[in-house]
């Protein structure tokens, strides 16, 4: 497939609006090499991360598969593509209340708790879009410029989706990141950013296909020579043993015969010959990067913790029904630090 022309930029380290670099020079002259030792807790929604790479509070905001289904008389067109996740989440039940709730009063009222607690920045873990309604992606933009808090967002499977839709879903999502998605990615690439907020630098990696390119790889690979602490953030969860098959980036049994939703999602049926080398690769090299702190996903709908050659891969739950992460990453103290280094 030829790429459009907003893949042709640079895929070295670019810089979110409003994300500051001001600890970047500092760090890179004292490259991290041997494996961060990092303490993670988990209380329902709240995560707190202590590690000694980390000079000073920042507090994170983890969204991930809102599913909003807003949409106007501009989708009439793409009706026939829509319909099923136009009714998928109309109504859902809160996880902490257990109240009737919408995806949108769900979104509100998590970036009002994002401003509440005075967040640095809120991470759109992809899903936020059942499909890519105009009407929805305008909305959350406007929202999120209310806040006045920054951003990074990367898709979800459904983002960029209509089902029945002919493509493959390389070329889908391509195709639909360039009509309606790319506002959302503030001019940094979509498939692959980094922003840095206060000496820590946040990989923004799609892998909304389960899929990794090589470019995306290449980035990555580059972006643990730097040195700095890193935390990555994608959607699909990476492959753990014991997980099901929706843990599907790197999983060595996803393929076309675990492809048990092609048909209900209209949509091709994963290849028969599984993952990649490249994605596969990617799973190897996330797990050994010494400077990796962790990975935050979404995509399973249920919050969960799994450790992989010691780095925590937490999964949030669905914000249709008002779930979250409220993330805290902490300077270590020096009496915690006796006890765990």
């Amino acid at each position: 497939m030829k790429r459009r022309s907003f893949f042709r930029k640079t895929s070295t380290a670019l810089v979110g609006v409003g994300l500051t670099t001001s600890s970047y020079a500092s760090i890179t002259k004292k490259k991290i090499k041997k494996p961060v030792k990092v303490c993670a807790t988990i209380d329902q929604q709240e995560v707190f991360f202590y590690a000694e790479v980390i000079n000073e509070l920042i507090k994170v905001v983890h969204i991930a598969d809102t599913h909003l289904f807003k949409d106007d008389e501009r989708g009439l067109p793409y009706q026939e593509f829509s319909n099923r996740m136009a009714k998928a989440y109309n109504q859902t039940t809160h996880f902490k209340t257990r109240i009737n709730t919408n995806p949108e009063e769900a979104f509100e009222q998590t970036l009002a708790f994002a401003k509440e607690v005075n967040a640095d920045v809120i991470t759109l873990g992809g899903d936020i879009f059942s499909f890519p309604s105009e009407a929805a992606i305008e909305w959350v933009l406007s929202k999120l410029k209310d806040t006045g808090i920054p951003y990074i967002y990367t898709a979800g499977n459904h983002d960029w989706h209509y089902e029945g839709m002919e493509g493959t879903l390389e070329s889908l999502r391509d195709s639909w990141i360039e009509k309606r998605l790319l506002p959302l990615y503030q001019g940094n690439h979509p498939l692959m950013a980094a922003y840095d907020i206060k000496g820590i630098r946040f990989l923004a990696i799609d892998n909304s296909t389960y899929q990794i390119n090589e470019e995306q790889l290449a980035f990555f690979i580059e972006q643990v020579a730097i040195g700095m602490p890193l935390v990555l953030l994608v959607h699909i969860p990476m492959y753990a043993p014991g997980k099901k098959i929706v843990f599907g980036c790197g999983n060595p049994n996803w393929g076309a015969a675990t492809d048990r939703n092609f048909e209900l999602e209209r949509r091709p049926k994963w290849p028969e010959s599984g993952h990649t080398q490249t994605t596969l690769n990617f799973h190897k090299k996330v797990f050994t990067a010494p400077n990796l702190l962790g990975i935050f996903a979404g995509h399973v709908h249920r919050n969960s913790i799994e450790m992989i050659k010691g780095k925590p891969q937490i999964v949030a739950d669905d914000n249709a029904s008002g779930g979250y992460l409220d993330i805290n990453f902490l300077p270590m103290d020096e009496k915690d630090k006796k006890l765990i280094l």
